[in-house]
């Protein structure tokens, strides 16, 4: 009885694997396709890595994804941090579901209402102060910002609850003020959380096409954008080139925030050893 369930198991385990990464080793061995049809194998090439890097209009969308990425995900981890610590050691305090309720709020809020609510916002804004002149990276980067703040509560929040307040605790004893304590015991603990938030929220705006299309404006087209207009008028080799690259990108920033989080969590181990020794 036990053999089968254990061959179930992991029958169960590899279908899952295979249904989750087959699809995207398959993109990544059609974008070296020669021929045009994606679904036709004609022989190797790389020309449309080649024809890629020579659309300029691609190129852009990748650098403009990227710029409203990296400030995003900085704003969101600013502004998320301090929420999540909130939430998590400032106990009940007057306003704390109203409080909770707004960071839970852009988390299973439909995009489309989410992206209109902010459209309707610039544009309010726009005709009573002037800002934001016209809509393009900024007001996307706000949009961006707004969600993925809630992520970064939510991620930091949960590592600060189950996390020692010993040592915390032992720091304000000998006298520490709550900043120093924050700064120098705190945010090193928290690293691989905030290293993940940040992680997250950049994937988030990386990603996101329904929400960039409300508050977008000339020049600001982002890469889903891009990728959706050209997937309109039929999937091209470019775009498994460019999906390539993207995977290739992203499990090197996977691999690398995980050797960070464990080197992290070793020199903690080696700390706390050092300490009871």
């Amino acid at each position: 009885m036990s053999g089968k369930r254990s061959t179930f198991l992991l029958s169960a385990l590899v279908f899952g694997f295979a249904f989750l990464y087959v699809p995207i080793l398959l993109v990544m061995i059609y974008s070296f396709n020669e021929g045009k049809l994606v679904t036709v194998w004609t022989g190797f090439s790389t020309k449309w890595y080649v024809s890629l890097f020579s659309n300029d209009g691609m190129i852009d969308a990748a650098w403009n994804s990227l710029r409203i990425g990296v400030m995003s995900a900085t704003l969101a981890l600013a502004l998320g941090t301090p929420a999540g610590l909130v939430m998590s050691r400032f106990g009940r305090f007057k306003g704390r579901t109203l409080f909770s309720g707004m960071i839970a709020a852009p988390l299973v809020m439909p995009e489309v209402i989410t992206g209109l609510s902010l459209l309707l916002l610039f544009v309010t804004l726009e005709q009573m102060v002037g800002w934001p002149a016209g809509r393009g990276i900024s007001t996307i980067t706000i949009a961006h910002t707004t969600f993925c703040a809630a992520y970064v509560a939510v991620v930091v929040q949960s590592r600060l609850s189950g996390m020692d307040t010993s040592v915390e605790e032992a720091a304000m004893d000998l006298g520490a003020k709550p900043a120093k304590i924050f700064f120098v015991i705190t945010l090193p603990m928290i690293l691989p959380a905030l290293l993940a938030g940040w992680l997250l929220s950049f994937t988030l705006s990386l990603d996101d096409l329904v929400i960039a299309s409300f508050v977008a404006g000339p020049g600001s087209t982002t890469l889903p954008m891009k990728v959706f207009s050209s997937v309109r008028l039929g999937v091209s080799p470019e775009i498994n080139a460019l999906a390539t690259l993207i995977i290739l990108a992203v499990s090197a920033m996977i691999l690398i925030s995980s050797l960070l989080i464990l080197r992290s969590e070793r020199n903690r181990s080696r700390a706390s050893s050092t300490e009871e020794a």
